[in-house]
C-alpha cells in the first residue's frame, strides 16, 4: 500500500494480507493522468477455462516485476459456487497468482455477504409488505408507515419522496384525504410479477424452486419462489457499475421488483429500503488491495457472472487503479468468458458507466481450445483429455483457428488493437505454438505471442508485456457497437448479427410483450446485456468454431433498472416452428424446452 502511494488513513486493514481502499483516494488524486487501460478477454472456452486470469496476473507481473512499469490488475471476486464446483478458483494459477490463494477465494472481506444480506432483505420486505396490504385496512396500514413518536408524527425523506412522485404535494401526514392514504400506503404489487428472488451464494440446486409462505402465521399467502445465486444479484452488478456512495444509493432505489396490479412497475425505493440497503453495502464499495506473487498491485472488486449478467470487476477499482498507476501505467482488467460475450459487455456497458475508453485489448486463446473448435472431441470438466488434446495435430489446430479469426474480427468492431496471448500448455508441441501465433497475425492481430507465465511467472510474459506496450501506443478509434436510442430489438438484432454471427432473431410472444412493456415504461434507452451460453457463440452450446446462418432465440426478457441495462434470456427456438411441422392426422400436444 505504501509503495503504491497510499496514505495511511485511505486504507483498512483486514488481517495481514489485504485491505480495502477508500474512495477518498479518487478526491485526492483527481487531477492525475490516468494510465493506459487494458482488457483481457479470449476465444469461446472449454469448460476448462484457457486462463483469462492466469494472463492477466501473469501480464501485470511482467510488467511491473520484470520491466519496472507501474501497473495493477483488477479481478472479480470469486462466486462461492464454482470454487468450491467443478471449475474452482479464480486467483489465476501457478507462479501467476494472487495471493493468499485461499483468502481471495473465500470470504475475502465479506462483499458478497453484504450483497446477500441487502438482496435477501429486500425480497423479505416485499413479501412482508404484501401479507400487510393483504390483512389491513387503508387507515392501519397508513398508522404503520407513519407512526406517532414522542407525540409527533411526521414522513421520512424517503416517504416525501415517494408522495412527489405519485403527484401529493403534502408534507404533514394528518392532511392526506382517505383517497391519497390509500395511493400512498398500498403498493398494490402483482405477485405473478415478482422478479427479485432470494439468493445463496452455494450450488445448492434444491433452492431452485421452492414454496414460501407456509407457516400459519402468513395466513395462507402462498407462493412459488427461487433462490439465484448470490453473484447473479442486480446488486451485485450495481456495485460492479457504480461510480460513488451516491450513485450506488440511487441506482438500489431505482431496482424494479414486481409489477403492480395496474402494471406499472414498483421499485426499492416504493418499498423505502434504498436507505438500509446502502448501509449494508457501506463497506463492500470499497475495492480490497491484495498482491501478486511477484508484488504486484491487485484490486479485487466485484463478481458477477458473464453469461447472466455483464462479467466485468468494478468500474471503482479500475478508476482508483488508473490514478494510481500514472500516465506511463497500466491497468489489466479482464472480462467474463470469450470476447463475443465479457468484451462486448466491458465495451457496451461498463465503458458507457465509467467514461474509460480502453487502449488495447489481449484476446487468450489455448492450442486445446482451438483443437475443440477445430472438431476435436468433447471436453468434460473433471474428465481426462483425449489424445487428440495431448498429442500434436496441426490439422485440428488450423481449422480451429475459425474461432479465434472470429473473435479477432469482434475486437476490431470496437477499434481496439488485439494482442493475440497463447497460453502454453507443456502438451503444446512448437510447431501448434508457431501455427497459432501465425494465423493470428494474418488475420488483423496487432502482435501474437507465446506466453509461459504459469510455469515461470512474469518471465514468461515479458514478451507478451513489451507487445502490450507497443499496442497501447497506436491510434485508437474506440466505438460503441450500437447507438442507445435505437429500439431494444434493433439492439438485440445488433449484437445477434455482428458479435455473434446470427443470421437474424426471433423473439418469442412473451419476450416482445416485455419488450413493449420496458419501451412504455421508459426504459427502451437501456444498453443490452445479453443472457447466453459461453461454450458457443450460437446459442447451442455443442456448435463450436464458427455457427452460422442459425435463428437467434430470445425465450424473454428482462430488466436491471438499478445497474441499467435489459437482459434478453437467449433461449430456445419457439414451439411453433414445431408446431407447423406437425405431420396431417396427428395431435400437436406440446414441446417443453429445458436449459
Amino acid at each position: 500500500a505504501k509503495e503504491i502511494g497510499l496514505l495511511t488513513d485511505e486504507i483498512e486493514i483486514y488481517g495481514q494480507t489485504k485491505a480495502k481502499v477508500r474512495l477518498s483516494l479518487l478526491e485526492r488524486l483527481k487531477d492525475q493522468p490516468d494510465g493506459k487501460y487494458v482488457l483481457v478477454a479470449g476465444i469461446t472456452p472449454t469448460p476448462l477455462g484457457e486462463g483469462k486470469s492466469t494472463v492477466t496476473i501473469g501480464l501485470v507481473q511482467a510488467l511491473t516485476a520484470h520491466l519496472n512499469i507501474n501497473s495493477f490488475a483488477c479481478l472479480r471476486q470469486p462466486s462461492q459456487g464454482p470454487t468450491f464446483g467443478v471449475k474452482g478458483g479464480a486467483a489465476g494459477g501457478g507462479y501467476a497468482q494472487v495471493i493468499p490463494m485461499e483468502e481471495f477465494n473465500l470470504h475475502l472481506t465479506g462483499d458478497i455477504h453484504a450483497i446477500t444480506a441487502a438482496n435477501n432483505l429486500l425480497a423479505a420486505a416485499i413479501d412482508a409488505r404484501i401479507l400487510h396490504e393483504n390483512t389491513q385496512s387503508d387507515k392501519a396500514l397508513y398508522n404503520r408507515l407513519v407512526p406517532v413518536v414522542n407525540g409527533v408524527r411526521e414522513f421520512s425523506a424517503i416517504q416525501l419522496a415517494r408522495l412527489r412522485r405519485l403527484g401529493i404535494n403534502k408534507t404533514d401526514p394528518g392532511t392526506l384525504t382517505e383517497e391519497e392514504i390509500s395511493k400512498f400506503a398500498r403498493l398494490d404489487i402483482d405477485p405473478s410479477t415478482i422478479t427479485w428472488q432470494r439468493v445463496v451464494d452455494t450450488n445448492d440446486r434444491f433452492l431452485r424452486k421452492i414454496t414460501v409462505g407456509q407457516a400459519n402465521t402468513e395466513k395462507g399467502f402462498v407462493r412459488q419462489a427461487q433462490f439465484d445465486i448470490a453473484v447473479a444479484s442486480e446488486i451485485m452488478a450495481i456495485l460492479a457499475l457504480t461510480t460513488s456512495l451516491q450513485d450506488m444509493k440511487e441506482r438500489l432505489g431505482k431496482m424494479v421488483v414486481a409489477n403492480d396490479k395496474k402494471g406499472e412497475p414498483v421499485t426499492a425505493e416504493d418499498l423505502g429500503v434504498t436507505g438500509a440497503l446502502a448501509v449494508l453495502m457501506k463497506d463492500a464499495i470499497k475495492p480490497t488491495l491484495m498482491q501478486t506473487l511477484e508484488g504486484t498491485p491487485v484490486f479485487v472488486h466485484a463478481g458477477p457472472f458473464a453469461n447472466i449478467a455483464h462479467g466485468n470487476s468494478s468500474v471503482l477499482a479500475d478508476k482508483i487503479a488508473l490514478k494510481l498507476v500514472g500516465e506511463k501505467g497500466f491497468v489489466v482488467t479482464e472480462a467474463g468468458f470469450g470476447a463475443d460475450i465479457g468484451m462486448e459487455k466491458f465495451f457496451n456497458i461498463k465503458c458507457r458507466a465509467s467514461g474509460l475508453v480502453p487502449s488495447v485489448v489481449v484476446l487468450v486463446a489455448t492450442v486445446r481450445a482451438l483443437k475443440m473448435h477445430g472438431g476435436g472431441p468433447n471436453v468434460t470438466a473433471g474428465a481426462p483429455l483425449k489424445k487428440e488434446y495431448t498429442e500434436e495435430n496441426l490439422q485440428l489446430v488450423a481449422d480451429g483457428c475459425c474461432n479465434l479469426q472470429k473473435q479477432i474480427q469482434i475486437t476490431q468492431l470496437f477499434g481496439v488493437p488485439v494482442v493475440v496471448a497463447l497460453n502454453v500448455f507443456k502438451t503444446d508441441s512448437p510447431a501448434e505454438v508457431d501455427l497459432v501465433c501465425e494465423i493470428a497475425k494474418q488475420s488483423g492481430a496487432f502482435d501474437a505471442v507465446p506466453c509461459n507465465h504459469w510455469s515461470a511467472g512474469g518471465r514468461g510474459a515479458v514478451k507478451l508485456a513489451q507487445a502490450v506496450e507497443k499496442a497501447a501506443n497506436q491510434k485508437n478509434s474506440f466505438k460503441y457497437l450500437y447507438n442507445l436510442e435505437l429500439p431494444i430489438v434493433e439492439k438485440i438484432r445488433i449484437i445477434a448479427q455482428k458479435v455473434y454471427g446470427a443470421q437474424d432473431i426471433e423473439l418469442s410472444p412473451a419476450a416482445q410483450s416485455q419488450v413493449d412493456r420496458y419501451t412504455r415504461q421508459g426504459f427502451g434507452n437501456l444498453p443490452i446485456c445479453m443472457a447466453k451460453t459461453h461454450l458457443s457463440l450460437s446459442h447451442q452450446p455443442e456448435r463450436k468454431g464458427v455457427p452460422t446462418g442459425f435463428i437467434l432465440p430470445i425465450s424473454d426478457v428482462r430488466a436491471s433498472i438499478g445497474a441499467g441495462f435489459i437482459y434478453p434470456l437467449v433461449g430456445t427456438v419457439s414451439a411453433d416452428k414445431y408446431k407447423r411441422a406437425c405431420p396431417e392426422g396427428l395431435k400437436w400436444l406440446e414441446v417443453r424446452c429445458c436449459e
